[in-house]
């Protein structure tokens, strides 16, 4: 298999489906808005985000805070059916409501506003329709920690049939994840089992009925544990056969390093691998695909209409304090200096083992990598002082200062350790400064600190941008190098 993700950094929990020649993947998005980032493409190794999902408050509700990591939104399906892309997720600050479903003629958007499946208590809903047309609903019932299944109207949430059980797994903790994926004949239930950690795996049942009984094949389909591949918690995936015939397989996984017990930073990313089929089950094939390195730097000068998609806030719609306009983005007041609690930090994804990201702004600003509220590390400026900052769980403390200009660019970078065999190490370091005819470093850190092994939860590393104190900043280039 490929060691390069097709998307990299936090893109968890890939649900796929074609339309002729075109593919579309969706994933999990948790507390950030907007949610559900949707990418295309035409040959499966290549990607453009063309969106996402959940753009609206009336779609999306999601909690700023600790209180928010790692809730809102989890896996997602999305499918295509009689002319329509149709998305079913769970939002967990909204569980009570059951399982949200949206649809829309355009991948890109508009979405339409969610109908809800009341009733479903659970996570990780899949949807399903059978050669009558009849849709069902199918998720992880965590009180019967099995997958369960119900007739629903993907219209209206409306429940067509009593919820039951199709099965338990196979005796792994957790399973999770369904997928229903129909070949010939054949009924195929995907599941991930394990946990979504090194233990994690793929399953697989059949059945020639939509309903079962299903026949549980007696191994995973996919799992890399207790391997030393450079990816690992391979798990929760979905099939999809290509336009020319061909099967294929979207899975998350994680890149770890450091010395034992290593660690993953930029959350779980979705990978590629091949399907063959003997005997009507299906056969991984880890050596199909060759995912190349990418082009991975951008620089945003912030001079269109709208924010582009890549841009996402934890816990809060980022229209709502962030506006562009001829003087750049205009962000409105956030966190006060001394404080921990993001208030209206926008943010992109870390996708990378290696990067530079630094901004050019007018005002007090930040500049942060984070995993949450309590485990992040930045520079801040505030008048003519910058001060990299770090955040681990109760501890905080102000690393170094030093007086700059106001026309230096804030920079965070992280670097790979340079070890030798035995030595201890995390899985790289977080350098804090800013640039200025190159990178001037005020401090550094240990990365495992800004590791999920350390935070927990179910994301990974953003680079955010907030104002400070009273006042608005505003950001005239945002830029990220790899």
């Amino acid at each position: 298999m490929s060691a390069n993700p097709i998307l990299p950094g936090f893109h968890p929990d890939p649900t796929i489906c074609r339309v002729e020649g075109d593919y579309f993947l969706a994933t999990s998005s948790f507390e950030y808005f907007p949610g559900v980032p949707i990418h295309h493409s035409t040959d499966l190794v290549h990607w453009e985000q063309i969106g996402n999902v959940l753009d609206r408050p009336s779609q999306l509700v999601v909690t700023r805070g600790e209180q928010g990591a790692s809730r809102g939104i989890y896996a997602p399906t999305l499918r295509h059916h009689d002319g329509v892309f149709w998305l079913v997720t769970t939002n967990l600050d909204e569980i009570q409501r059951g399982h949200l479903i949206v649809h829309t003629t355009d991948p890109a958007g508009p979405w339409s506003d969610p109908v809800y499946t009341q009733g479903t208590i659970g996570i990780d809903p899949d949807l399903a329709w059978d050669d009558d047309g009849a849709c069902f609903l199918t998720w992880k019932d965590p009180l019967a920690d099995g997958i369960a299944q119900v007739r629903v109207d993907p219209l209206t949430g409306e429940l067509l049939s009593e919820h039951r059980i199709l099965t338990t797994g196979t005796g792994l903790a957790h399973p999770e994840g369904p997928h229903l994926i129909r070949r010939g004949e054949w009924w195929y239930l995907v599941t991930a089992e394990g946990g979504t950690h090194t233990g994690h795996v793929v399953s697989v049942a059949r059945s020639r009925s939509i309903e079962g009984p299903f026949e549980q094949h007696p191994g995973p389909l996919l799992t890399h544990r207790s391997t030393s591949d450079p990816v690992q918690a391979t798990g929760h995936a979905d099939m999809f056969q290509l336009a020319d015939g061909s099967w294929a397989m979207v899975h998350l996984g994680v890149r770890q390093r450091g010395s034992f017990p290593r660690w993953h930073v930029n959350g779980r990313e979705t990978f590629l691998v091949g399907i063959d089929w003997i005997d009507d089950w299906p056969v991984v094939r880890e050596d199909r695909f060759e995912v190349a390195d990418r082009e991975a730097s951008f620089e945003d000068t912030f001079d269109s209409a709208t924010l582009g998609p890549r841009w996402i806030a934890p816990g809060i719609d980022p229209h709502r304090f962030a506006g562009l306009d001829a003087a750049g983005l205009t962000l409105q007041p956030g966190r006060a200096p001394e404080e921990t609690e993001a208030v209206h930090l926008v943010g992109v994804r870390a996708t990378d083992a290696e990067w530079q990201a630094s901004v050019a702004a007018r005002g007090d600003l930040a500049l942060v990598v984070r995993i949450d509220d309590a485990h992040w590390v930045g520079v801040q400026r505030v008048g003519g002082v910058l001060a990299a900052r770090a955040v681990i769980g109760p501890l905080q403390q102000e690393l170094e200062s030093a007086e700059v200009s106001a026309e230096v660019r804030l920079a965070v970078r992280t670097v790979l350790p340079q070890t030798h065999y035995g030595e201890r190490s995390g899985p790289d370091r977080i350098e804090l400064g800013y640039v200025a005819d190159g990178f001037h470093p005020l401090a550094s850190i240990d990365g495992r600190y800004v590791s999920t092994e350390v935070a927990g939860g179910f994301t990974g590393r953003i680079i955010g941008i907030e104002a400070l104190g009273a006042n608005e900043a505003v950001v005239t280039s945002f830029r990220y190098d790899a």
